[in-house]
């Protein structure tokens, strides 16, 4: 699957572009204004006591240092940056979710005319000082507030941008539901045939097979210093299991070619198909093992020379017009995403090319759309089950 920027891209070319006016003109916090008419009234999006505790668990420095110390990450971002230098140099981006303001940074860099750094939590207020020490002040512009409309705390940006940047993946790519701030940001304010970085990203999922895991944590029960406790074998596996989990595990764990779950086009998703994603699949394990969950790795891209590559290439990048691949897959380096395993309660012995069939529906929790509920339903050797489960 592939996606491109230019007329395909579904925006109209709008020339009231407002690059003369002054800093405190461009940026303002009053009333936020359509793409289209740069004066109508958006959709409110209301900030609940969710999305407040969201955004203060991101002032603590720990979520940035871990991110920034995942070289993968952020050389990828570094390296996408400066192999599009030279659509940045002299234009306009706002990076969304901007953190420390690293990636703002590597834009001033590369050369960018004026990057606002937008970040809803207070860790906006550290990326000022940052800018300030990089005395970077005339060309990053810092924004605390969030995109979506909702009330003066939003930020407004009064004129177009050529690009926007954010790193927006959270577990299980979908997890957090950040792409829904890209969407907007990209609705009000990209202009047409503007560049989005990472400009599209693939949800797999396979089954793997991870005895270790199912030994330490459940089978530890039967004996426990001479003494059997396999009474706690119930109560271990439900608190084990109950949620997904966030680990690391290599490619020899896992048993079958991916499965497609969603691939994201960020030209063109819209904010409704987020709330819910299905798919169906059917796998034939290749090798006679016991099958313990499916793992969800990602992988977002980026696109080189507007002319995105498809999500799903793995191979070792030689030609430098093709894509930029950000992967979560377990055959990889690892990342701080690491990769999504969903337990079973207990394993499934497969025999090699035994079918595996079923579907998997993530939704938005309508407690909180950050958080994510699964539905795996699944058929092997004439027994069918369903899992349910919430990643918080």
């Amino acid at each position: 699957m592939y996606s491109s920027s230019g007329d395909s891209n579904g925006y109209h070319q709008d020339n009231k572009q407002q690059f003369g006016m002054s800093q405190r003109d461009r940026v303002r916090r009053v009333r936020a204004k359509s793409r289209d008419g740069f004066g109508e009234e958006q959709k409110v999006t209301p900030c609940t006591e969710f999305d407040k505790a969201y955004f203060n668990s991101y002032a603590h420095v720990g979520i940035h240092e871990e991110m920034i110390k995942d070289h993968v990450r952020t050389n990828t971002y570094r390296d996408a940056i400066f192999h599009h230098q030279s659509l940045i140099e002299g234009k306009v981006v706002v990076d969304v979710g901007c953190g420390t303001g690293i990636l703002s940074i590597f834009c001033a860099q590369a050369g960018a005319k004026r990057v606002y750094a937008v970040d809803a939590s207070d860790i906006a207020v550290q990326a000022n000082e940052v800018v300030k020490a990089n005395n970077l002040s005339d060309k990053v512009i810092v924004l605390h507030g969030r995109v979506e409309i909702e009330c003066i705390k939003d930020v407004e940006i009064n004129e177009e941008v050529d690009v926007i940047i954010s790193e927006w993946m959270g577990y299980m790519l979908l997890y957090e539901s950040m792409l829904g701030s890209v969407i907007t940001a990209r609705d009000r304010w990209l202009k047409h045939g503007g560049l989005i970085l990472p400009s599209n990203a693939t949800l797999y999922m396979a089954p793997v097979t991870h005895p270790d895991r199912y030994r330490e944590s459940i089978e530890f029960w039967r004996n426990v210093y001479g003494i059997d406790m396999s009474a706690m074998l119930p109560l271990a596996k439900q608190c084990a299991f109950e949620e997904p989990s966030v680990e690391t595990i290599s490619g020899e764990n896992v048993l079958t070619w991916p499965h497609v779950v969603k691939h994201v086009d960020c030209y063109t998703i819209t904010i409704d198909e987020l709330e819910s994603v299905t798919t169906t699949y059917k796998f034939r394990s290749m090798m006679r093992a016991s099958l313990i969950n499916p793992r969800v790795p990602v992988l977002p891209t980026v696109p080189s020379n507007n002319s995105p590559m498809d999500g799903s290439q793995r191979k070792k990048r030689t030609n430098p017009n093709e894509a930029l691949v950000l992967s979560t897959a377990p055959e990889d380096p690892p990342t701080h995403w690491q990769q999504t395993l969903i337990y079973f309660y207990d394993p499934i012995d497969v025999e090699q090319d035994q079918l595996i069939e079923g579907s998997a529906t993530l939704t938005q929790s309508k407690e909180n759309r950050r958080f994510m509920n699964i539905n795996l339903r699944y058929s092997s050797g004439g027994r069918s089950f369903v899992k349910e489960s919430v990643m918080r």
